[in-house]
C-alpha cells in the first residue's frame, strides 16, 4: 500500500528533484535584496523602517528576513501486517531577504562603515535562521523514518501527524529563543564588530 501525505500542510514542492532512498533532505537556499535610499544615518533608518519586510508575527517591518517553506512526502507500506513508513523526505526551501544600500558608495567613510557592519551583522543573523531550519528539517526526517508501526495506515499517519506537528512547534521556539537572545546582545555585538573592523581597517 502506497500513500502520500503532505507534510507542514504544505503542497510538495513538485518541481524539485527527485531524492533517492538515503540522500539527505533536499534543501534549497536563496538570497533576494529590497532597495535602500538614504545618505544619513537617520535617513537609513527610516528607509529600512518603509521598505523592510514585514513581519507576520510582529505586525512590523525587519531590516532582513528568511521566508520558510517546508514540504515534502511520507509513503507507507505493509510489514507483518501492520502499517509502516516506507519512506520519508522532506523539502525546505528558504529565501534570505537583505537590504542592499543604493547610496554605499557615495557614504562618508563613517557612515560606511557602520552600514558594512550592520549589513553584515543582518546576513549572519538570517543565515543563522535558515541553518535552525535545515537542523530542524533532518531531524523531522530521521524522526519520521524511525516510526513505529501502527495497526492501519490512518493511525500511521495519525502518528506521522503529530510527530510533525512536534518537529514544527520545536523549529518555531528555537526561532523565537534566537530572535530574543540576538535582540538582547545587538547593542553589545556592534560594538564589538565596530570596534574590530577599526583596529582592522575593515
Amino acid at each position: 500500500m502506497k500513500t502520500i501525505a503532505r507534510l507542514m500542510a504544505l503542497a510538495a514542492l513538485a518541481s524539485l528533484p527527485f531524492q533517492p532512498a538515503g540522500a539527505q533532505t533536499i534543501t534549497t537556499k536563496t538570497f533576494s535584496y529590497f532597495p535602500v535610499g538614504g545618505r544619513t544615518a537617520a535617513e537609513l533608518d527610516a528607509e529600512l523602517s518603509k521598505r523592510g519586510p514585514m513581519m507576520k508575527r510582529s505586525g512590523s517591518r525587519h531590516p532582513g528576513a528568511t521566508k520558510i517553506k517546508w514540504g515534502g512526502s511520507v509513503t507507507y507500506v505493509r510489514r507483518n501486517n501492520r502499517c509502516a513508513v516506507g519512506e520519508a523526505k522532506v523539502v525546505l526551501s528558504t529565501q534570505i531577504i537583505l537590504p542592499r544600500w543604493k547610496n554605499r558608495n557615495r557614504a562618508t567613510p563613517s557612515l560606511a562603515l557602520i552600514w558594512d557592519t550592520l549589513a553584515s551583522d543582518i546576513k549572519r543573523h538570517e543565515e543563522r535562521h535558515a541553518e535552525i531550519a535545515r537542523t530542524h528539517a533532518r531531524e523531522l526526517e530521521r524522526t519520521l523514518r524511525r516510526l513505529p508501526s501502527e495497526p492501519d495506515c490512518e493511525r500511521m499517519q495519525a502518528r506521522v501527524d503529530r510527530a510533525t506537528a512536534d518537529a514544527v512547534a520545536r523549529h518555531d521556539a528555537d526561532q523565537a529563543r534566537f530572535d530574543r537572545i540576538e535582540s538582547k546582545n545587538f547593542n553589545d555585538r556592534m560594538m564589538r564588530l565596530l570596534t574590530h573592523r577599526l583596529k582592522n581597517g575593515k
